[in-house]
Formats: C-alpha cells, sequence, structure tokens
C-alpha cells in the first residue's frame, strides 16, 4: 500500500425520491451524503487504504453530520474546514424503465464552492500524502475552486505526489458562471499522472474528434492523450450499454502508453442505483495501481466495484476485496 490518499472536492448531501417517484410525488425524500472524491475515498478505505478528505462544510448540525458520515467509513476528515455558506445539496429522481433519471444540483453559496482559494493551506493539507485524486467537478463550481484545484495540482506535482483526475464533466455546473472548461481541464490534467475518463473526455480537452468504434476508438483517443500530456502514464474508462434504467452492459479497459487491457462486457440487470459507480470504478483502478495489480487485474477490480455499487444505494461503494473475488468468481448465491 502507498501513503495516505488525499481528496479535494465538495460533500453534499443528496436527496432522492423513494420507490423511483417523480418529485414530491411523496411528501418524503431519502437522504445520502456524496460527492465525487468522496465517493472515491470511501471506497478505497473499505480496500484498506489511508484515506483524506480535504472540503469545507459550514459550521453547523448538518455539516457536522456529513462529515461525520464520511469519517465512519474510516476517512481522516481532519481536514475538513468549517466555512460561511451552506450545505450544497442535489436532488435525485431515479429512473425506471424508459424514463432517464434526473439530477438537479443546488450547490450555489455553498461553503465549499465560496471557499478563497487561500483558504487551503496545501503543505499542511497534503502532508504525508502519496497521492492526491481530483475531478472535474471541482473547477466547475466557479473560478475560486477552479483555481484552488490548479494551485493543489501545481503543489503536489512540485512535491512528488503522484496525481489522479477523473473527467467528471458537468456541463449544467459549467455553463452556471463565465468558464472555459477546455482551459481549465486542460491544466489540471496537465498534471495528472492517472485519468479516469474516456474518448469523448479526450475529445473536450483536445478540440478533436476520433474515427472507428469500439476499442480502435478508445485506444486512439488513449494515444493522443498521452502525446498532449507527458505526465500521462495510465487512463482508465468505462464502455456502458444502456438497455434500460433496470439493465446495463459495461465493459472497462485501461491504457498504458505501449498497451492496454480490456474486460468482456458483463449485463447488470436489476440496477438499484446507478448514481456514484464511474467514482467506484475509479476506486478499483486507484486500488489495482496503489497495490502493483497486473493491467488486467486493475480494470476487472474497476469493474467489479463498477457493477457491484448498482446494487447498493446511495452514492459511495462500500466493498471489500471478499466482495470482489466473488463477484469475479460469479457468485451470486448467499454466503455462508
Amino acid at each position: 500500500m502507498a501513503g495516505r490518499i488525499a481528496f479535494f472536492g465538495e460533500l453534499l448531501m443528496r436527496l432522492s425520491t423513494p420507490g423511483r417517484q417523480l418529485l414530491l410525488q411523496s411528501p418524503s425524500l431519502d437522504a445520502f451524503v456524496g460527492g465525487a472524491e468522496a465517493n472515491v475515498a470511501i471506497g478505497l478505505a473499505h480496500l484498506g487504504h489511508k484515506t483524506r478528505m480535504i472540503s469545507a462544510v459550514p459550521a453547523s448540525s448538518l455539516g457536522r453530520a456529513v462529515v461525520g458520515e464520511v469519517q465512519k467509513h474510516g476517512t481522516d476528515c481532519s481536514t475538513v474546514l468549517r466555512l460561511p455558506g451552506r450545505m450544497g445539496l442535489y436532488f435525485l429522481t431515479p429512473g425506471a424503465g424508459l424514463r432517464a433519471s434526473e439530477v438537479i444540483y443546488d450547490r450555489a453559496g455553498s461553503s465549499f464552492a465560496e471557499a478563497a482559494p487561500e483558504s487551503w493551506d496545501w503543505e499542511t493539507l497534503l502532508e504525508g500524502c502519496s497521492h492526491l485524486h481530483l475531478s472535474g467537478i471541482t473547477p466547475a463550481l466557479g473560478p475560486g475552486a477552479a483555481q484552488a484545484a490548479i494551485t493543489a495540482a501545481e503543489y503536489a506535482r512540485a512535491n512528488g505526489i503522484k496525481i489522479s483526475f477523473d473527467g467528471n464533466y458537468r456541463a449544467r455546473l459549467w455553463e452556471a458562471w463565465d468558464s472555459n472548461p477546455r482551459t481549465v481541464l486542460n491544466e489540471l490534467v496537465g498534471y495528472a499522472d492517472i485519468l479516469i475518463g474516456n474518448h469523448r473526455d479526450v475529445s473536450l480537452l483536445l478540440d478533436r474528434e476520433f474515427s472507428g468504434e469500439g476499442p480502435v476508438l478508445r485506444r486512439a483517443a488513449a494515444e493522443a492523450a498521452f502525446d498532449a500530456f507527458p505526465n500521462l502514464s495510465l487512463m482508465a474508462s468505462t464502455a456502458r450499454h444502456i438497455d434500460d434504467a433496470d439493465r446495463h452492459r459495461i465493459a472497462a479497459r485501461v491504457d498504458l502508453p505501449g498497451h492496454f487491457a480490456q474486460t468482456d462486457e458483463v449485463v447488470v440487470s436489476g440496477v438499484v442505483d446507478r448514481i456514484g459507480t464511474g467514482d467506484a470504478f475509479a476506486a478499483g483502478v486507484l486500488h489495482g495501481v496503489l497495490t502493483g495489480a497486473s493491467l488486467e487485474d486493475t480494470a476487472e477490480v474497476g469493474l467489479a466495484l463498477a457493477c457491484l455499487k448498482h446494487s447498493l444505494p446511495g452514492d459511495a461503494g462500500m466493498f471489500t476485496t471478499g466482495d470482489i473475488e466473488a463477484f469475479k468468481e460469479g457468485i451470486s448465491d448467499v454466503r455462508r
């Protein structure tokens, strides 16, 4: 195992309709704690890694409850700041049948989004860390958050801390302010060692399209990313085909500059909750990298955690190495 892994991003409250109802169809909402970076931190903590959450919440009972929820999964939250502002929220209407899920963000004015870039003392926050994980959601929140993410990446790169970056492009967040996502994301990916993203992410970064289909398309995008970003040593992605809200088909791949591994497609039926499956995949890929697994095993572990997350309500995957092995062995009966 490597040293402690730091995660910089917003902690959120998720409010979702029960039983796949529409918003306010019933008077109740199910509450979960989420956030892309926190989801990866929780996933890795359940796999035995030392994780640290770097974020900001309001100094209120709600802020304390959210931090406590993340902390109970084994993630160090001593570096979560208490700052003025409110708790970031999002509302989820889960899909059903041929009706897609819908997310509505309510994050403007949150403690994290409003934090000044100088609020973050990176020398202290990243002390003892060997790895920093970022995503494209943080810079999409506004100019202050974008500058904070860039400064964090600059500090990590200058001090030998490995960086992973998950594309997580959120058009609705970028469109809410006078932003230039391509410029900001190119700068961040330029610092990264690991990119969690697919050909669409690379197309956005490089402002170009890629020809071909399936593995040929994905390899062309990976090679273009390695050429454009010299620090990049690994790229990981999933391919998802959605038959309906309850049945998806997923494959995973991991690319190196001179080699790649791709899994077979797995059918995921009876989907309980799709949210956070990409974060579960990222946790699996990082677990493989951090434990020195082969390229093939890294892709398989990422796929296993992504598929398993579809069975669990809430944002974060909470699976162990035993769960991964049972998945790989095809065990679906009761484990006694």
